[in-house]
């Protein structure tokens, strides 16, 4: 087993991990969307109904008219600020799912760096060892020519 092999099951986990962040990165700009969607339809509705009802009562309006209609409006406003609440709490997750998946993002960068730095080293010190190899058999067959030459045939 390599010193790189850990760091390749590292890896394969960092990754599943940045995608799994990516998923909910997705899943949260999803409900982010959806959250503003619903609050501007209730923008809307309460223009349409401010406006409807006001030219109502410009005509005529009873008392009882006016208050329901108040009652409705104060409801309607309530469940507007509730929705931006929402809208701002999903902007929240939004941002802190970036941030994780910036995260995540991150440690794979981290762990490919590290993967390409060993396998740097070990080609180095594998280029070395064979260097080192062929080295020694040049000393040897320069020290065998050197020696066979020294011996000369004796008389």
């Amino acid at each position: 087993m390599t010193s790189v092999q850990p760091l390749l099951i590292l890896l394969g986990q960092s990754e599943t991990e940045r995608d799994a962040a990516q998923a909910d990165l997705q899943r949260r700009l999803a409900a982010h969307q959806a959250a503003a969607t619903q609050a501007d339809q209730l923008l809307s509705y309460r223009r349409d109904y401010e406006q409807r009802w006001g030219t109502q009562f410009q005509n005529s309006g009873a008392m009882e008219l006016v208050h329901c209609y108040r009652g409705f409006m104060e409801r309607l406003t309530q469940a507007v600020e509730q929705q931006q609440q929402v809208v701002r709490h999903a902007a929240g997750q939004v941002d802190s799912a970036r941030a994780a998946l910036l995260a995540t993002e991150l440690r794979v960068a981290t762990v490919r760096k590290l993967i390409e730095r060993r396998v740097l080293e070990e080609r180095t010190v594998q280029l070395r060892q064979e260097q080192k190899v062929s080295d020694e058999f040049a000393s040897r067959n320069a020290w065998n020519r050197a020696a066979s030459g020294n011996r000369s045939p004796a008389a």
